[in-house]
């Protein structure tokens, strides 16, 4: 097949989460099916990293994008009905490449990871078409509300809402969509949209991912996450104003690292207290998870697969969790990670791994049995396979219809 496939996100390097799942869905597809990729990218780095992907596809397409314009797309919606982040993600370029290759190609199926980019191929009726919402985003913007302050809180509840409603729109502009977990799955379908629908997981490379034979540090827990993202910033905030002092209390001696990229002055600042180390932008993330006893991810905030979770756990590393991000990894509580609710929870959760050298032993093996069971990419890509089928007998049996 000859595949035409967007995303909002320039899928390579797949080092951010945002990247992963749709470059792990390109190299899949283009070992049996010529794909042109269309992306944006906000940068002269990531568009001269981003060429690496010609070895994964066809061909591809970069649309060039500028924060302080897209801004300006985002703050022109607010009066109308089309949700802002809408606009972030509209290019002018990616339009033209999108008309462009539908104008000169005849594609068998188009493929659009994130509501995002459906935009551009929404009015396309003669060529199946599939929707990887991968999450629903509307539901991440009221969570949002629930955290910010007002006034903000209320232009994350209406972005919210008119994001659901475009959300409700696209889904019946698609011949099927697909989510990244059960839990989005369901959020979709109660939308009551009566578009077909299907979910494939996020998988991890456990052959990159690997358990190391050198010694953790006992008293080492680690965070890894893009800081300049709010889940990530918020649930750090927290975690070190309110359950760091009751680890504290318990092992005084505990170090926490906080790995990732771009931490806000907020993040930064939490360098200042005794034990916490604030990386920033780190080369490779593997050393810093593998010498920690644990990693922790108490977001409050989290829809879809925590990727830093999968790759912990591939790692052999055990994972305290919170419920709201735990619930898009397919483990068992207690059985292949810890999930905690409350701080005095989340701090006890750490103590017990901390404290017992038996029980990291045995979440260590059994998080990574479980990755390699669950969330292995091969498996989540022949879902994908049945789906990408399904698609386009869906829409060959209604243009049967239509033509009768």
């Amino acid at each position: 097949m000859k595949i035409l496939f967007l995303c909002h996100r320039f899928p390579y390097p797949p080092k951010r989460g945002g990247k992963i799942r749709p470059f792990n869905i390109i190299r899949h597809l283009a070992r049996s099916h010529d794909v042109h990729v269309v992306s944006l990218v906000r940068s002269p780095e990531e568009a001269r990293e981003g060429e690496g992907l010609r070895q994964f596809c066809s061909q591809y397409a970069m649309g060039r994008v500028r924060n302080g314009v897209q801004w300006l797309r985002m703050v022109a919606r607010v009066p109308t009905l089309s949700p802002s982040s809408m606009g972030y993600f509209y290019s002018p370029e990616v339009e033209r490449h999108v008309r462009g290759a539908l104008g000169i190609e005849r594609f068998d199926l188009i493929f659009v990871h994130c509501s995002s980019v459906a935009q551009y191929v929404k009015h396309v009726q003669d060529t199946p078409k599939l929707l990887d919402f991968g999450d629903m985003d509307s539901q991440k913007w009221r969570e949002y509300a629930r955290f910010k302050p007002f006034p903000l809180s209320r232009c994350y509840a209406l972005e919210a809402w008119k994001l659901e409603r475009a959300e409700k729109q696209l889904a019946r502009q698609f011949d099927l969509c697909t989510c990244t977990t059960r839990a989005e799955l369901e959020t979709l379908q109660r939308f009551g949209t009566g578009a077909p629908t299907a979910w494939f997981p996020n998988g991890v490379d456990a052959g990159y991912f690997t358990p190391s034979d050198e010694a953790y540090e006992p008293d080492t827990i680690a965070f890894v996450g893009r800081m300049d993202y709010y889940p990530n910033q918020e649930c750090m905030l927290e975690f070190c104003s309110t359950t760091l002092p009751l680890i504290r209390a318990r092992r005084p001696g505990v170090r926490l690292l906080i790995v990732g990229a771009e931490p806000s002055r907020a993040i930064r600042r939490l360098a200042n207290i005794e034990g916490v180390t604030v990386t920033g932008s780190v080369p490779d993330v593997r050393p810093y998870v593998r010498r920690a006893a644990l990693m922790v991810a108490p977001l409050r905030i989290a829809r879809g697969t925590q990727n830093k979770i999968l790759e912990a756990m591939a790692m052999g590393v055990p994972v305290v969790a919170s419920r709201c991000a735990a619930g898009g990894v397919d483990a068992i509580d207690r059985e292949h990670l810890l999930t905690a609710s409350t701080a005095a929870e989340t701090a006890a959760a750490v103590d017990a791994i901390l404290s017992d050298a038996l029980l990291r032993r045995r979440l260590s093996l059994a998080g990574r049995e479980r990755m390699l069971s669950h969330h292995a990419w091969d498996k989540s890509m022949r879902r994908l396979d049945d789906i990408v089928d399904r698609c386009v007998a869906m829409h060959a049996r209604r243009d049967a219809l239509q033509a009768a």
